[in-house]
């Protein structure tokens, strides 16, 4: 029986871990295992807001890199900004797979030749109907998937945007508050300004933390609240987008 080598995956981490999230989850990189790893493979943590950054001796092992969100602006100046544009430059010339997630799907578009800025009509938190348009742009992994439904509902925390995408890039996703929800470049590159790894109690704890630090307003909060608490994220057929994706099915 011929041996198969194991899969191996790399997050770049954004945020720094809230306590919430590390009392319950026990971190970032907890949350985005269980919603994208599979038996088998082999996942490594790269605080990138911390200046952590894999060896570029060592890119060609990895099969796939998910960039996470985070609460700085992705058309920033801060020197890891830059550094992780570059390192996605790198992966993009190597064909490498990489999965953008909210402030990853910002600066993924950004390091690309795309601009990102501060979304138009505000913020965005909470349950969003996102479309989904298969037959614009041959992405293998959702060709494939025919029974996930033209329109799916993600968790969104957001006030930044993609503007313009880069050269190449195509829209797949919209909905009524954002132009790209989601942008694919060929089979190799996807973003998504959603967060199909957040579970809605991070989601709550993060619209408390938003509200106690002046961010938002406390009527945006407590609507942003009512409307999680009477639906549901499709969180299952997200994690099959993404796991489809990364894993080149």
């Amino acid at each position: 029986m011929k041996a198969t080598s194991q899969k191996r995956y790399a997050l770049l981490l954004a945020a720094r871990d809230s306590d919430y999230v590390k009392e319950v989850y026990g971190g970032y990189f907890n949350v985005f295992v269980a919603a994208f790893a599979e038996d088998g493979e082999k996942w490594d943590l790269y605080r990138v807001v911390d200046g952590e950054f894999p060896d570029m001796d060592e890119l060609h092992r990895y099969d796939g890199f998910v960039i996470s969100g985070s609460p700085h602006d992705a058309y920033g100046k801060d020197c890891w900004i830059l550094k992780l544009c570059l390192l996605l430059q790198t992966l993009d010339a190597m064909d490498k797979k990489i999965l953008g997630i909210c402030f990853g799907h910002q600066v993924l578009c950004r390091a690309l030749g795309g601009k990102v800025g501060k979304a138009h009509t505000g913020w965005d938190i909470g349950l969003r109907k996102v479309r989904i348009v298969k037959d614009l742009f041959p992405c293998g992994y959702l060709n494939k998937m025919d029974d996930i439904p033209p329109a799916l509902s993600i968790i969104e925390c957001h006030q930044d945007e993609v503007w313009e995408l880069p050269a190449g890039a195509e829209v797949i996703a919209f909905s009524d508050k954002t132009g790209v929800e989601m942008f694919a470049v060929g089979d190799h590159i996807l973003g998504i300004q959603g967060h199909p790894e957040y579970t809605k109690d991070i989601l709550f704890n993060l619209i408390d933390r938003l509200l106690n630090n002046g961010c938002i307003e406390k009527g945006f909060a407590e609507n942003a609240k009512f409307a999680l608490e009477i639906a549901e994220p499709d969180r299952k057929c997200w994690e099959r987008i993404c796991r489809n994706f990364l894993k080149g099915r």
